[in-house]
């Protein structure tokens, strides 16, 4: 089986009120139990906003930490669900069930590189 990230993108921000956002967790917990009696969920989890972010890079043989994410935008991956499947379109067909599931948030789906 192979590994496939799906990421959720959402807008930068507060998080929308509870009468918006319980349904939307709900209905995201309902999706990650099928995966679970599926097999497929290896791993999942939710990030703290982009501004909680740190950079590392090296410079000049020293590791430079500066605050923030490493890109700025209007959109950030905010969670993100590990499952094993056989193929993409088995991927993809888990990704349509948390986009639904999310309602308008877009799902990435990438999969982990063999060997690595």
């Amino acid at each position: 089986m192979k590994q496939y990230v799906l990421s959720m993108h959402q807008p930068d921000g507060p998080p929308p009120p509870p009468e918006i956002l319980d349904p939307i967790m709900r209905d995201l917990g309902a999706v990650e139990q099928e995966m679970r009696e599926a097999g497929v969920w290896v791993f999942s989890g939710a990030l703290q906003p982009p501004s909680d972010a740190r950079v590392v890079r090296m410079r000049e043989g020293e590791a430079l930490t500066t605050d923030g994410p490493y890109v700025e935008g209007k959109e950030h991956i905010g969670g993100f669900t590990i499952i094993k499947a056989p193929d993409m379109d088995a991927a993809l067909e888990w990704a349509r069930r948390l986009a639904g599931a999310v309602a308008l948030l877009p799902i990435e789906v990438r999969e982990f590189q063999a060997g690595v």
